[in-house]
């Protein structure tokens, strides 16, 4: 099955395509280096909340809320980044909460801010410091007043009211939102875990894992080659962006920089799924002499629709506890770790509702459904036939990680990978995978949104 008489033009395909994934994904791999993490942001967020919301949280939460200032948490995490590295709010939290300007960024660098406004306020801070009687202009940090937090350091630094601006229920609303924050995951944890030693159990006692049927297509792993080489990578990641960036561009003029760039995600995703999806059609097209849509290919099994949502959730719940714990490892033996996928840090400050929803659609919809159909609806049933189950997931999953162009997300994304074959196989359909898909970067996309302030 592995080795048919392969035609010469296929296999100068296939080999041509393999050669130009190893230069892509390497040099995508590289740049992932150069890309700083978005837990530094993550962190930072989750301070910022927190001191935001300490009016509301209550006496006997506070140590559990609150172990440190969040305020000096975050200046000395600042401090810990070249200043010159840090973004221009970022250069201006370290200021306001640092008790002198030269013992951070030196002199003469009051006109160092592209933002006019930063530049006026820094001129304050250094009169202020100056002489700490001075009484600047209250209506200077008005236009601040969209950062909240920014705002509240400035009323902290300058002794002025902000409680027109951070109210009780304003207040309220961060202390349910860092309760939320640390609660999910918790309970997700202790949830997940539980359900995994059960099916660890379960299966120790059966001696066997429930494997359900998989139908693979009759295709040749020359054919992975050409979909996952050719379509994913040469077609989806490298000619698909020029037409979908060039028409977002075309009608985005007069739009803002947010919903430019959600819509740019939003379409290069859309056209980076055509040509793998083109392929597979035609793939199976020429298997069967026609491509008949009512026919169930993937094995989706849309007539078990209850029994996949319960495996999917069930498949989310279970990887949950070892995708952290395969995180935390990492963290404990790299510090600072780079590659985090851009994505992230643009969901985590973006402020447009609309690009924000299209954001949405984009990672929780299209991105599991796309996604699913080539690695666990196509290359898993095709690798499990050839090589076995276990080596189908695990290969599988490796090309799945080593997809998402991120060094630093790879061990996370290889153990989601293998959970989500396991749910695919475990469950025998390919809907299930992609709710547990679904709600994986939903669970994500909802931390994010929480951390707004």
């Amino acid at each position: 099955m592995i080795f048919k008489n392969i035609s010469q033009t296929k296999l100068s395909l296939a080999l041509i395509s393999l050669v130009i994934t190893f230069f892509v994904w390497q040099q995508g791999l590289r740049d992932s280096l150069s890309r700083p993490s978005v837990s530094f942001d993550i962190t930072q967020k989750e301070q910022e909340i927190v001191e935001l919301a300490g009016q509301s949280i209550p006496i006997n939460l506070k140590n559990f809320f609150i172990t440190n200032d969040p305020v000096d948490e975050i200046n000395n995490s600042l401090s810990q980044v070249s200043f010159n590295e840090l973004t221009e709010r970022n250069k201006l939290i370290r200021i306001i909460s640092s008790e002198s300007i030269e013992s951070v960024i030196g002199k003469d660098i009051s006109k160092d801010f592209e933002n006019k406004n930063y530049n006026l306020l820094i001129d304050e801070i250094e009169k202020k410091l100056n002489n700490n009687s001075y009484k600047t202009n209250s209506d200077i940090f008005d236009s601040f007043k969209d950062d909240r937090f920014l705002y509240h350091l400035l009323s902290k630094k300058f002794d002025f009211d902000d409680s027109s601006l951070i109210t009780k229920s304003f207040s309220s609303k961060m202390f349910l939102k860092i309760l939320a924050i640390r609660l999910i995951p918790l309970l997700t944890i202790l949830i997940g875990s539980i359900m995994a030693l059960k099916t660890l159990w379960t299966s120790i006692s059966l001696k066997k894992f429930g494997w359900k049927k998989i139908e693979p297509l009759d295709l040749e792993l020359i054919d992975m080659v050409l979909l996952i080489a050719g379509g994913f990578v040469v077609l989806g990641e490298v000619f698909s962006p020029l037409f979908s960036i060039s028409l977002v561009e075309l009608f985005s003029k007069n739009i803002s920089n947010e919903l430019s760039q959600s819509l740019k995600i939003f379409f290069g995703y859309i056209f980076m799924a055509i040509p793998p999806l083109l392929i597979v059609y035609y793939q199976i097209k020429s298997l069967n002499g026609e491509f008949n849509f009512s026919k169930d290919y993937f094995q989706f099994n849309f007539s078990s629709l209850k029994d996949a949502i319960i495996y999917g959730i069930k498949g989310w719940l279970t990887i949950i506890p070892f995708v952290l714990l395969i995180s935390v490892i990492m963290n404990i033996l790299i510090d600072n770790q780079n590659g985090s996928n851009p994505l992230l840090e643009i969901v985590l400050n973006n402020k447009n509702y609309f690009s924000f929803i299209i954001l949405f659609v984009t990672t929780t919809l299209l991105a599991p459904f796309f996604e699913e159909i080539i690695f666990r609806g196509v290359l898993l049933p095709t690798l499990s036939r050839d090589f076995g189950i276990i080596w189908g997931i695990i290969v599988s999953a490796f090309i799945f990680a080593l997809a998402h162009l991120s060094i630093g997300e790879m061990p996370p994304l290889f153990v989601l990978g293998i959970g989500l074959g396991i749910t695919r196989i475990a469950s025998g359909s390919l809907l299930s995978s992609v709710i547990m898909h679904s709600m994986w970067n939903g669970l994500t996309f909802l931390n994010l949104f929480l951390l707004r302030t």
